[in-house]
């Protein structure tokens, strides 16, 4: 069956017949194979009659032995005469002398038996494994149906009472009372009880319906929880072989199978010879032990364990964990055409090429030279092609030449943390064994020359080929999906090039003016003029066809590293007759500069132009830092001379300090606070004299200004001092390491030093675990919001402005207006239009709104969006990568889940001291994301005002805490509350506080937030912390991605009382299906049935990982965590995965529904209107960047080449414009 066959998978507990239909057989016998002959015993795990042949086309005793008997049935030794890939499919039964109940509806959480035969899980225990009976029919007895009766206790009552009442114990039992549930009248009888109930009672019921409930809706018997025939996965899945020494190597599951069967014969024997009770019944609790150890081994008592007491893989182990089917197999799969080897630098490399070694090359397109050799008629057939190309002959590189120049190959580094983590490039053949990589685009793979490794993929179709090309080239993927800014910054030497191009100082030809730009460069080239020597230039330019000159300033450096800068880029004011001649880089450029050209460049020429620009920026930066001959010699450490004069100094401060601490003055912990600000205040004195005395050319200080390498901070520690440490806990230590690197450490100082480098190294692995996890959890939540649709046509928004912390800003306006569309009209203050409603806001709109004054907008938010599956396009804004509206297909919860989750290894795991205050510790860095995610309480939790009055002091109700209460004087109402021990106040006595104010210190409960203040206020929450916490360690990520993620935490609703909707009370379910079943109850009012009543619910938060369990989609779920639980719920349910998300869809093979892979994008049909002139020759597909044959630059395509693409409204065309 294909899988573009079916729109939906569904889950359901398997009936016995459905068991029967499903097997071609019974599997009667535990052998496997026959050792001497090796083959396939009769009616054993491996049957060849019931699963098929071991050899294609042949039967078991080689009666048929070729294609030509296709599907015959062999009369000797029944096997039919197919394939042998049926192993794969064919699957086999056992019939079990006693029925046995089925473990994961027995022992999961809750009980599914316990809950529907309303007993607890401990006597039912007690009943399937033959310790107690269980009353079936009491007849005429005072005994009550489903009483447990001890051994002692039955035998009494059979003499008492004799044959009338039924009792049973085992599965057997437990069947016959399942089998008597009518589940129609089991829901009824539960929801009429409800309305009585109260407590804890109240809550059993709830849980009983929910189970009567699924079985209801699903059509799933209730005894289908017990088996009668246990199902035999194909021998294929379960394979066994032959190692060297002739021994076999098995899978678990044919042990585990082994057992089921050879208990079953046993007891099939048994009850031939009518053995006693006692016998039988140890018999059967052995067949339930075997069968439960098959299904989940070790979920009940002790695992059975292979050889050295390695418990055995069970069917559900096969499901569950990393190396389980879903994880290993069905997400992450092995590919063909595909390398690996070290990546060594390659800077004669243009932006969009690779190098491919040729040995690897020739491998990975060995296809496609063997079918070039055989169509250029230089090899007669395939076989003789491969044999040219295994002995490499010469037409086989002209071949390789031809296939390469067109063929574009992805570059993948792991860890993949963010989708520029694999690029496409086109390759370039190279020597050596080691791939080549652009300088440019190490920052996206975090790539480095030291040892990385990376893997090579060829994309084969022609589609893929193009969406390699089209959305995958790395020219085209010059901006980070996180925040919008550039990705390829040149960094390092070619940041120091730019730097030593665009400094100045005084050299010889200082003052020299020409008569031209190139007379400038042939003086310097001459020796005339020094390459930074302030000069004078006669610049010529035609303003408006008329050739107009002026005299500049400049330098010889400047004039040439202006040379393949675009001079449009708004550095100068090109208005304004003093300027408009300047050069366009007319200052010292930095690491910083550089960012701000290239974004502008993008801004102004979009990508193509750009990706030229870097490659000149490129050879630059690595041409000049090579003449600049920048090298750091010891003696570049100059320490500076007043080092000693301050120390000195301090250390009388320090002396007078511990003379007022003996004599009682101030406090040790005053002391010690002193003491260290002390030393502070010396470390950064030494680091200004440092700063002072540093040569502006000190080639270490042209480092760390430039931003190539190292910081002002790290040469302070070369030159300067080292300063203070702190310890284990965090705390620092008064000792301060007065020595630099340079002087060298004493042993004391080496050894306080060393417990930091540790700790650095250690967290540092915590940490890429952590945020790894965090990474998963987020992904999962979020990988089903895709943009679904242009406009969902909400009238509903969120208000942004500033986000501060006291008087630092932690995000600015602008930061938050970028990219995003506006709800209604911003008027300023004068009442005039600044921007309309429902426009897309560019630099320009942001410029009007700031210089408007004004401090708050109102903005289209996922948050708001009300789009079914994923959300809309105006709802999202613009795509950060691309810079213009995000297209319908967008995967955009990977890309906001990928933009937390791979800055997260940066984020510190350490909970900070706060200047010394004991004991008041704030959780921050990834521990307090996760947090944030996972929607816990903080641990240090601040007081909330839970109503809005003015605060009193009370008598305390517990000792050691404090109470307050706030009465509203408009309403009179009042209440207390308690604060615990400890907590420090932010409100005085009398002070009137709003509603959700916080009255102590620490962080607020987001669940508080949420009951006290709504919904909106949780979500701005939210994302103020998130981003607080990112901000803090330079990390710029997009409101937008968080959103996402808040959106997908806020789905659910908690229904509070069902009224006459089909809900159930207290279970959770989607705003938009509560929305809709309200509506449905609400039309059926207006049409006069008054007496329904509207269900009520509240909203909830839920951390990330509840969330992602609670998905509509059972695969999506089962795939994430606690898989068993997942698919018993699943099962009972009869759910239904309608495959809208990407894991399910990736799960069972489909293409995912984002990108190309929609609906919409797949099922079009094409109309060709006219023909295209001037499309050149069809045969040859579109040639990429970047020269023609004059050497003049071409841009990446051609503007006619690319109108065949926009006709098709693939979404694939905007990337390039």
């Amino acid at each position: 069956m294909s899988y573009t066959e079916f729109e939906a998978i569904r889950i359901g507990l398997a009936s016995p017949e459905m068991i029967h239909k499903w097997s071609r057989g019974e599997v009667k016998k535990p052998e496997t194979i026959n050792y001497r002959t090796l083959k396939p015993e009769r009616d054993g795990l491996f049957c060849e009659r019931i699963f098929g042949p071991t050899k294609d086309w042949e039967c078991h005793c080689g009666k048929y032995k070729k294609i030509r008997y296709k599907g015959k049935i062999c009369d000797r030794c029944g096997v039919e005469v197919t394939k042998s890939k049926v192993r794969r499919e064919r699957m086999g039964h056992i019939d079990l002398a006693a029925p046995v109940s089925h473990i994961w509806y027995f022992k999961g959480i809750p009980s599914r038996l316990g809950l529907i035969l309303d007993m607890s899980p401990r006597l039912l225990e007690k009943v399937l494994y033959f310790a107690s009976y269980i009353v079936i029919d009491p007849g005429d007895t005072p005994l009550m149906k489903k009483q447990i009766l001890s051994d002692k206790e039955y035998r009494d009552m059979r003499e008492k009472y004799e044959d009338d009442f039924r009792a049973g114990m085992g599965a057997e039992a437990i069947k016959e009372l399942l089998q008597e549930i009518d589940v129609e009248k089991l829901s009824a009888e539960l929801r009429a009880e409800l309305r009585e109930a109260t407590g804890q009672k109240k809550m059993r019921i709830i849980k009983r319906l929910e189970v009567a409930e699924s079985f209801r809706l699903s059509g799933n018997r209730p005894e289908w929880m017990i088996l009668e025939a246990i199902p035999v996965i194909p021998p294929e899945l379960r394979p066994m072989v032959q190692l060297d020494g002739g021994r076999f190597a098995t899978s678990d599951l044919n042990d585990l199978y082994r057992r089921v069967i050879n208990r079953n014969n046993r007891l099939k024997r048994l009850l031939q010879l009518g053995a006693p009770d006692i016998i039988v019944r140890n018999e059967k609790r052995m067949l339930q032990e075997a069968v439960d150890s098959l299904i989940d081994n070790g979920r009940r008592g002790r695992s059975v364990t292979g050889p050295n007491n390695r418990p055995l893989k069970s069917l559900s182990d096969m499901l569950k964990g990393k190396q389980g089917r879903f994880r290993q197999n069905l997400l992450g799969k092995r590919v063909d055409y595909s390398g690996r080897s070290v990546i060594v630098v390659g800077p004669e490399l243009k932006i969009y090429q690779c190098g491919l070694p040729k040995e690897m090359a020739i491998e990975l397109f060995k296809p496609f030279v063997m079918k070039k050799l055989v169509e250029d008629g230089l090899a007669n057939n395939i076989k003789s092609a491969k044999k040219m190309v295994e002995r490499t002959r010469n037409e086989v590189w002209d071949a390789l030449d031809e296939i390469i120049k067109e063929h574009p190959v992805l570059l993948n580094r792991a860890p993949t943390l963010h989708r520029l983590g694999i690029q496409a490039f086109e390759p370039v053949l190279v020597e050596g064994r080691a791939l080549k990589l652009h300088p440019l685009v190490c920052t996206a793979y975090n790539a480095d020359f030291d040892g990385d490794q990376m893997a090579v993929h060829v994309p084969l179709s022609a589609e893929a080929q193009a969406e390699a090309r089209f959305l995958m080239l790395s020219a085209n993927n010059l901006l980070r999906p996180q925040d919008g800014r550039p990705v390829t910054v040149p960094t390092q030497d070619m940041v120091l090039g730019a730097y030593y191009l665009t400094v100045e100082r005084e050299e010889h030809g200082t003052g020299k003016a020409f008569m031209s730009p190139e007379e400038a460069l042939i003086a310097y080239q001459n020796g005339d003029v020094g390459i930074h020597s302030p000069i004078k230039v006669r610049v010529t330019k035609e303003i408006d066809g008329v050739k107009k000159s002026k005299i500049i300033n400049a330098t010889v450096g400047r004039i040439i590293f202006n040379e393949p800068i675009p001079q449009d880029l708004g550095f100068v004011d090109r208005t304004n007759p003093e300027t408009m001649f300047d050069l366009e880089i007319g200052f010292v450029c930095r690491r910083h500069e550089l960012g701000k050209i290239i974004e502008r460049c993008i801004e102004k020429h979009g990508f193509a132009k750009t990706a030229v620009l870097l490659d000149h920026i490129k050879s630059l930066g690595f041409h000049y830092s090579t003449i600049g001959a920048i090298t750091v010699s010891i003696t570049d450490m100059a320490v500076p001379e007043q080092k000693k004069i301050l120390i000195s100094e301090t250390e009388k401060r320090i002396s007078e300090i511990e003379q007022n601490y003996k004599m009682g003055f101030i406090t040790n912990e005053e002391r010690r606070r002193l003491v260290i600000e002390e030393w502070d205040k010396t470390t950064k004195d030494v680091t200004k004299a440092l700063q002072d005395s540093l040569d502006q050319f000190n080639p270490l200080y042209m480092m760390a200004n430039s931003g190539a390498r190292g910081s002002m901070n790290q040469i302070r520690q070369l030159a300067g001092m080292r300063g203070l440490m702190a310890d284990t806990s965090g705390k620092t230590i008064e000792i301060p390491i007065r020595s630099n690197f340079r002087e060298g450490l004493s042993v004391l100082e080496y050894f306080i030093s060393s417990r930091g480098a540790r700790k650095g190294l250690a967290d540092t692995a915590l940490r890429t675990a952590d945020s790894g996890y965090l990474t998963r959890r987020l992904v999962d939540v979020a990988q089903d919001v895709i943009i679904r649709e242009v406009d969902c046509g909400t009238k509903e928004g969120i208000w942004v402005r500033e986000i501060t912390d006291g008087n630092l800003v932690i995000e600015k306006f602008e930061d938050r207006l970028r990219g995003r569309y506006t709800l209604e009209p911003i008027y300023d203050k004068e009442g005039n239009l600044i921007v309309p409603a429902e426009k897309l806001l560019d630099e320009e709109d942001i410029r009007k709104i700031i210089s408007a004054n004004i401090r708050e907008v109102r903005i289209r938010s996922v948050l708001a969006c009300r789009s079914r599956h994923g959300v809309c396009a105006k709802c999202y804004g613009s795509n950060l990568a691309t810079n213009s509206p995000v297209n319908v297909g967008e995967a955009v919860g990977i890309i906001a889940a990928q933009s937390i989750g791979e800055p997260g290894t940066q984020l510190t795991m350490r909970t900070f001291h706060t200047g010394g205050v004991a004991g008041d510790d704030i959780t921050q860095g990834l521990p307090r994301v996760e947090e944030l995610f996972e929607a816990r309480k903080p641990k240090k939790l601040a007081v909330m005002a839970e109503i809005s009055g003015i605060v009193r002091r009370e008598e305390p109700k517990r000792a050691g805490h404090r109470s307050l209460s706030i009465t509203n004087p408009d309403t009179g109402e009042s209440v207390s509350i308690t604060i615990p021990f400890g907590s420090t106040m932010k409100v005085r006595e009398g002070q009137f506080v709003e509603e959700g104010e916080e009255l102590t210190e620490g962080a607020l409960n987001p669940h508080d937030i949420l009951r006290i203040k709504g919904a909106s206020s949780v979500q701005n929450y939210l994302i103020r912390e998130v981003q607080r916490v990112y901000r803090q360690q330079g990390v710029d990520i997009n409101d937008r991605h968080i959103e996402v993620i808040v959106r997908q935490m806020m789905r659910k609703v908690k229904v509070e009382d069902p009224g006459d909707t089909n809900f159930l009370i207290g279970s959770f379910v989607d705003v938009l299906d509560f929305e809709e079943e309200n509506k449905r109850i609400q039309q059926r009012i207006d049409e006069g049935e008054t007496e329904l009543r509207l269900a009520v619910a509240t909203p909830v938060l839920m951390g990330i990982t509840k969330a992602s369990l609670s998905t509509d989609s059972f695969l999506s779920a089962a795939s994430f965590q606690e898989t068993t639980r997942v698919l018993t719920e699943a099962a009972i349910k009869g759910k239904v995965d309608n495959l809208v998300g990407l894991k399910e869809n990736v799960i069972i093979g489909k293409l995912i529904p984002a990108g190309s892979g929609m609906e919409i994008y797949r099922d079009f049909t094409m109309e060709v209107r006219g023909s295209a002139s001037g499309q050149g020759n069809d045969d040859e597909p579109d040639r990429d960047p970047v020269q023609n044959e004059d050497g003049e630059e071409d841009s990446l395509q051609n503007e006619e080449d690319r109108s065949g693409i926009v006709e098709l409204g693939l979404p694939m065309a905007d990337t390039y414009n």
